[in-house]
């Protein structure tokens, strides 16, 4: 992908957006905003061309935006105003559960699901996503369809044969991962068409900014087998350069990192960002406690202001692939087409979940599922830990975290909700982790991320104020994408059942 070709699709996305936004007028709302000590009420919000023209009271008001037409007034009166939220870790590329294979031999379903991912998302209120590995051909894919959050993307730089790459057969997978990265070793062959000097951190950074990315993601896995570690890491000075290459170019670095290994490592190269919560160690311990080793890796995360990313959905996700009635969850149908589910539920649907319970065995033949209660009881802690020190916490969720079915979009970040409040991150830190933080952590902060003049009006209308309660996220009256109304019941699966007590109709031009 060309510099031009990612300016157009910049170009594109920004036409697309004018031409969909309308003059709106709230009145009467209480706004809710990370960056005031306080709420704003009776407060008056004017959007001009997808972005907040205007804030004022409501009184002053009279005497400046109520002269301006307006397409939609809006009866704000009890509600609260709020950023659109922020998944700062999502995989956009494939449907979830779904191979490229089985998307060529179910088109309609495949079909049909794409169509429905990205309102998914804005159904439970998150106006921006970023994809932490992906290109420009991706994106643009991704971007065909409409209404689409505000997606931006990361380029992966994996280390070559390391993680994830190694998942993909050779010589394939040497050009799914366009920004990997090549430590040239004496007397080791490059594999055919891989030159050494493209692949630097230097010029994987420089390739990736030129595609239009935002961000870069590296990677410290060894691996997770029965056998123990397989699979190689990049060298410390290999990530320093890589982070001084990425810092120059002003682009924030993210680093895969669930190991106290991996987590040391990351903080010891200068990344900015550990996307995963810390769930595995190589000590024993209870469930749940945190040894002075895992607590040292901690207190640094707080000192060096480290971006943190808990995920913990994530590890709950692959248990729900043994759950019988996780599929029938009448959740489900409001963010994924039935034909999909339907297929879920198939022999040939429930491919993953074969292979995790094939894993599973082959560790121990006695049992049948995983048992994920030390990780979970691990990263719980350690993110209660961060939260009661006042870490930079980001909410990212990994949606899918594998091919799985039990990450679904939109609905694992509701649920990753859940998690963190039960975990000690209080309703105030996940706002704040949700919007402005991950708006600051990715630099997107001068755009979104907090209800101010002149910001792209990505915003929610809510009957909650999210500082307080979570369920506020549960009860989304409107959903505002750079300027358009978009109602949760028209965004949701199942529209013939998502007319909620949540949302409300348009009552013609004008909404009470």
């Amino acid at each position: 992908m060309t510099t031009t070709l990612a300016r157009c699709l910049t170009l594109c996305a920004c036409l697309c957006s004018s031409a969909l936004a309308q003059d709106l007028r709230i009145e009467h709302v209480t706004i809710v905003s990370p960056e005031r000590e306080g709420a704003l009420r009776d407060a008056e919000v004017y959007v001009h061309e997808g972005r907040i023209a205007s804030i004022t009271s409501a009184r002053s008001s009279r005497r400046t935006t109520r002269s301006r037409a307006a397409d939609v007034t809006i009866n704000g009166t009890g509600l609260y105003l709020t950023p659109g939220l922020i998944d700062s870790h999502v995989h956009l590329g494939q449907i979830p559960g779904m191979t490229e294979e089985h998307e060529r031999a179910h088109p309609d379903i495949a079909r049909a699901a794409r169509e429905q991912i990205p309102r998914s998302y804005l159904y439970f209120g998150f106006t921006t996503l970023v994809d932490l590995i992906s290109t420009p051909e991706a994106m643009a894919r991704w971007k065909s369809h409409e209404p689409v959050p505000d997606t931006y993307f990361c380029g992966g730089a994996a280390l070559m044969d390391g993680y994830p790459m190694s998942f993909a057969p050779k010589p394939a997978r040497y050009t799914v991962m366009p920004y990997m990265i090549v430590e040239p070793q004496a007397g080791a062959p490059l594999p055919a068409g891989v030159e050494a000097a493209a692949h630097t951190p230097q010029a994987v950074v420089a390739r990736m900014k030129a595609d239009g990315a935002i961000c870069v993601k590296t990677f410290f896995e060894r691996g997770f087998t029965a056998e123990g570690p397989i699979l190689p890491v990049p060298q410390p000075d290999t990530i320093r350069a890589l982070v001084r290459a990425a810092h120059a170019e002003d682009l924030p670095v993210l680093m895969h990192a669930n190991s106290a290994e991996a987590q040391a490592f990351g903080l010891d190269t200068g990344v900015d960002i550990l996307a995963h919560g810390l769930w595995n160690v190589n000590e024993s311990a209870a469930p749940g406690e945190l040894t002075p080793a895992v607590t040292s890796i901690l207190d640094r995360v707080v000192e060096k202001k480290v971006g943190w990313q808990p995920t913990i959905q994530v590890l709950y996700g692959l248990q729900d692939l043994f759950s019988p009635g996780f599929l029938s969850d009448p959740m489900l149908a409001q963010v994924l087409p039935r034909s999909l589910i339907d297929w879920y539920g198939t022999s040939e649907g429930q491919w993953f979940h074969d292979v995790v319970a094939a894993d599973v065995a082959k560790r121990d033949p006695k049992v049948v599922r995983p048992n994920l209660s030390d990780p979970i009881g691990r990263v719980t802690a350690a993110t209660g830990y961060l939260a009661k020190r006042g870490a930079r916490l980001l909410f990212g969720t990994d949606t899918p975290s594998a091919p799985t079915y039990a990450n679904p979009p939109g609905l694992n970040a509701w649920m990753e909700m859940h998690r963190l409040v039960d975990a000690g991150v209080t309703p105030a830190q996940l706002f704040q982790a949700a919007t402005l933080s991950n708006a600051r952590a990715l630099k997107l902060d001068r755009q979104i991320g907090t209800v101010q003049v002149g910001k792209r009006a990505n915003l929610l209308l809510v009957r909650a104020d999210p500082r307080q309660t979570i369920q506020a996220y549960g009860e989304i009256v409107q959903v505002i994408l750079r300027g358009q109304l978009l109602k949760p019941g028209d965004l949701a699966a199942d529209r013939s059942r998502s007319v909620s007590k949540n949302s409300r109709a348009l009552g013609g031009s004008r909404i009470e």
